[in-house]
């Protein structure tokens, strides 16, 4: 009895699947050297994941197993190779907006109104827009300090502003007072955001609008103008007040001046007759005749300075030796001469000349 030959057992599935990909995939055959080689070229690459470059807008976030270590500023830095530190290049200079009290982003919402109103400092109620503007200060702090960065800031400068506002009344809040209110807002905005560290630096912020709520804007202007009336009578009396008493002083300035005037003119008058009187009294005590005869010769003189006619009585004693005087005076008024009609002629009472009549012949009627 022969014995059947022997068969070779059936190709398992991994052989025939490396059979398969070995068709495909020819794996070089590398000695010693070239495991060296490709361990080196692995090694060379896996360092080079320790360089990393920091942008001039950026700042690099170093992480080592998943935790904040290390910020760093622009530039060619290194760490720790893949996976041991991996790096983060958030943009610093890039300016972000938030928008407070948005109108058009609230959409009319009642509720989004109410939430824009804010207590002035006079108990007035306002509502209020603005836009802040912010940067990354600190990427280390903005990344892992801070949850939800844009909400924070606007969660800080909602409460900055209300807090300013508290403080102020509502007619500087909405006229001289807003430019004052935006940097107080933007500092105390910049202190809250610092002590929390969340590495936000607040840039600027804009006052939009400042106004009452619209259910009373109507009463609120009525208010105003009749603030306005009152304080524009207020500066007319201000006014009338500053011209008339300035030019009520400067009169009775001026009075007081004419009587200190008049005052010392007639002291100085007074003065001068009674120096001129004294000075006569010692000329009088020192020749008294000749004194008496030049006052007696001066009164005379102003006495016949104002008569137009002069009579000399000769008949007294020495009355011979005074030269006889008449004042021309004005030659209008000054009676004319005497002189007598020619002959033939018959001088009437009004001055005419007229002729002499004819005499009578005896025996006429008269």
């Amino acid at each position: 009895m022969t014995e059947a030959p022997l068969q070779e057992p059936a190709p398992g599935v991994g052989e025939m699947l490396r059979d398969s990909l070995g068709g495909i995939f020819h794996w070089p055959r590398l000695g010693g050297r070239g495991l060296a080689l490709l361990g080196g070229f692995v090694a060379l690459a896996w360092l080079s994941t320790a360089l990393y470059r920091v942008q001039p807008d950026e700042q690099g976030v170093v992480l080592r197993f998943g935790q904040w270590v290390d910020t760093t500023g622009p530039g060619l830095h290194v760490h720790w190779p893949y996976p041991i530190d991996t790096a983060l290049f958030p943009k610093v200079t890039k300016i972000n907006q938030v928008q407070l009290g948005n109108v058009a982003a609230a959409g009319g919402d009642p509720a989004a109104g109410r939430e824009r109103q804010m207590l002035t400092g006079d108990e007035n109620i306002v509502e209020a827009d603005c836009a802040v503007f912010w940067k990354i200060r600190d990427a280390g702090q903005f990344l892992f300090r801070v949850d939800a960065p844009e909400a924070a800031v606007k969660i800080a400068a909602e409460g900055a502003l209300r807090d300013v506002i508290s403080r102020m009344p509502i007619q500087s809040a909405m006229s001289d007072k807003r430019q004052q209110i935006a940097d107080e807002t933007r500092a105390l905005l910049q202190q809250l955001l610092d002590r929390e560290q969340a590495g936000i630096e607040i840039t600027q912020v804009q006052l939009q609008r400042v106004e009452p709520p619209l259910a009373v804007i109507d009463a609120f202007n009525d208010v105003q103008r009749a603030r306005a009336d009152q304080e524009r009578a207020r500066n007319e009396a201000e006014a009338y007040a500053k011209d008339i008493l300035p030019r009520a002083r400067g009169e009775a300035e001026h009075t007081r001046q004419d009587a200190e005037a008049y005052r010392t003119s007639v002291v100085n008058i007074a003065k001068g007759e009674a120096n001129a009187f004294l000075a006569e009294l010692a000329a009088y005590k020192a020749a008294p005749e000749v004194t008496a005869w030049r006052l007696y010769l001066e009164a005379v003189d102003e006495v016949l300075k104002k008569s137009q006619r002069v009579l000399v009585d000769t008949s007294g004693k020495g009355a011979a030796g005074v030269t006889p005087y008449m004042s021309v005076g004005d030659p209008r008024t000054a009676p004319r001469p005497y002189t007598p009609p020619p002959p033939g002629l018959l001088e009437t009472p009004t001055g005419v000349p007229m002729p002499i009549p004819a005499p009578r012949p005896p025996g006429a009627p008269k």
